[in-house]
């Protein structure tokens, strides 16, 4: 996490009480928090009261499946780009200072730095899996002598950063060249990329329709062509969902895979940093860049590294997809089911073994999910909860002031719940397969006008609904690999996701870029 940002003032250790939420979001506040909490005691009824509480890195290590055979031969095709990248990124300069600024995915763009980088990988005598290529990052990653802005208020004064992030040093230790920071909704709070602060993200299919969030700037910037890669962070769905509705190719990496070490914190044990690409092939090398150990981060996993390109080129016939049987509603628009049922058959016309599995207990892994975002959140803004609660946006406000209500009898609870329910979800969708297929969204992106108004509580609800398919699996801490899946009557892009078993991303970008050679009749 982020160490940059400190507050003085006294009153930063006090606790938070009901007083410190706005009166008129109290009793809409106190419901929906004894639902999750209702929620959460029926789940842990099940609990054996001797039951020990296992770690969660644990539980994920100890489901890792043995890896994919390495290819046998065939040499691995080299994504980055000649002369050190110098023409691309002038290319993508030029692309971003021509579009309107209200339109723009980017918060800050720094021309001399990214040329002068560029120029500098002309004559490297080492070429990293990025050589070259430019890239944009979320504002939520220190870099030195920079402060991240969070997308808020509250980082307005911050300190410039002593050191790069880890995930900044190894992207350009793999030869990425950083364009700027990219919008995001404030303090990644959003599904929708609203920043009340900034604007609020914009698709590029159609620009009165939201971006997805809170990535918004990443999916934003690669879908119109800005950049081929931009990394963001997934709590909920934040990779997922601007990935899906912007139309692009999104990576959620397996809990603890990529270090958080100077990246900005929400809910730390949730938390994911993860990139949104042009292909599934390029996702895989972006995150072959950025993951393993970190001395700056004990949470991150000591595994073998992945193995650049083994996701390329792979049979069809060698993978197996679990797919629940889904109907529309409230939270799968027909036209989504239609583009689910379309990839299950290109699948298998393709030669993809496909496994019908129940329905997992979404709803449950969301309100779960909801009570860890809940306390770890609040947690993180205590203190600036404590004396300046005016620099938030009221919708971001109202998350955070969950906390402030919620028990640490409910917290506690859903941490003993996530091991014994990542077994589940194991055993009841991928003991026969290799990924369990869902939607990534109810549906296209909703009108930016329907994501704003009055009735905070109905907006909450909408926004619940859009990360439905999405927010259970952080809590189970998966990866998720979510690709485009075509597009619909409004021409609004829409997407599936693959959920694969711990650490076995390897499989995940296989069949994203099986999937993506795949023809797609429509």
């Amino acid at each position: 996490m982020s160490t940059e940002s400190r507050n003085p003032n006294p009153d930063a250790g006090r606790k938070l009480t009901e007083s410190d939420i706005p009166p008129d979001d109290l009793p809409d506040l106190r419901s929906t928090v004894n639902d999750l909490e209702a929620a959460v005691f029926a789940a842990a009824a099940e609990l054996d009261i001797a039951a020990v509480h296992e770690p969660f890195v644990g539980g994920l290590l100890a489901l890792q499946r043995e890896p994919m055979p390495a290819r046998q031969s065939g040499a691995v095709r080299d994504r980055s780009v000649g002369a050190g990248g110098v023409a691309e990124v002038e290319a993508a300069l030029k692309r971003i200072a021509s579009t309107p600024a209200e339109h723009s995915a980017w918060v800050s763009v720094e021309p001399e730095d990214a040329l002068r980088r560029a120029n500098a990988l002309v004559n490297a005598s080492a070429r990293g899996w990025l050589h070259g290529i430019p890239i944009g990052l979320k504002d939520m990653f220190d870099r030195r002598g920079k402060a991240a802005r969070w997308g808020a208020r509250l980082r307005d004064d911050a300190v410039p950063a002593a050191r790069h992030a880890t995930l900044v040093e190894r992207l350009e230790a793999a030869g990425a060249v950083i364009l700027g920071t990219l919008h995001m909704a404030e303090c990644a709070m959003s599904p929708t990329g609203l920043n009340e602060h900034l604007g609020h993200g914009s698709n590029p299919h159609h620009r009165a329709h939201a971006s997805g969030g809170s990535s918004s700037g990443a999916g934003m910037a690669v879908a119109a062509g800005d950049v081929p890669l931009a990394i963001g962070s997934d709590t909920g769905g934040s990779v997922r969902l601007p990935a899906a509705l912007c139309g692009v190719t999104g990576l959620k990496p397996t809990q603890f895979r990529v270090s958080t070490a100077g990246a900005m914190p929400l809910s730390p044990s949730m938390d994911c940093l993860g990139p949104l690409a042009v292909d599934a092939d390029l996702c895989g090398l972006a995150l072959a860049a950025m993951a393993g150990a970190d001395p700056r981060d004990p949470a991150c996993v000591d595994l073998p590294p992945l193995r650049p390109g083994t996701w390329r080129g792979r049979s069809a016939r060698d993978f197996s997809v679990a797919v629940p049987r889904l109907e529309a509603g409230s939270l799968l628009t027909p036209e989504m089911l239609e583009a689910f049922t379309r990839t299950r058959h290109r699948l298998a016309d393709a030669g993809v073994r496909i496994v019908e599995v129940p329905m997992p207990d979404l709803a449950l892994l969301g309100q779960l999910a909801s009570v860890t975002l809940a306390i770890e959140s609040t947690s993180v803004h205590r203190a600036v909860l404590a004396t300046q609660p005016e620099v938030y946006g009221r919708q971001v406000r109202r998350r955070l002031s969950r906390g402030i209500l919620m028990s640490g009898l409910a917290y506690y609870d859903a941490q003993r719940l996530r091991v014994p329910l990542l077994r589940r979800f194991m055993a009841q969708t991928l003991s026969d397969a290799d990924a369990l297929m869902l939607p990534t969204s109810p549906g296209g992106a909703p009108r930016i006008a329907d994501t704003v108004g009055p009735d905070q509580h109905r907006l909450e609800q909408e926004f619940g609904k859009l990360s439905f398919w999405t927010r259970g699996i952080n809590y189970l801490g998966l990866p998720g690999l979510s690709v485009p899946a075509g597009v619909n009557a409004a021409g609004l892009p829409l997407g599936v996701q693959f959920i694969g078993a711990p650490y076995d991303e390897e499989r995940l970008l296989s069949i994203g870029c099986l999937l993506q050679t795949v023809p797609d009749p429509t």
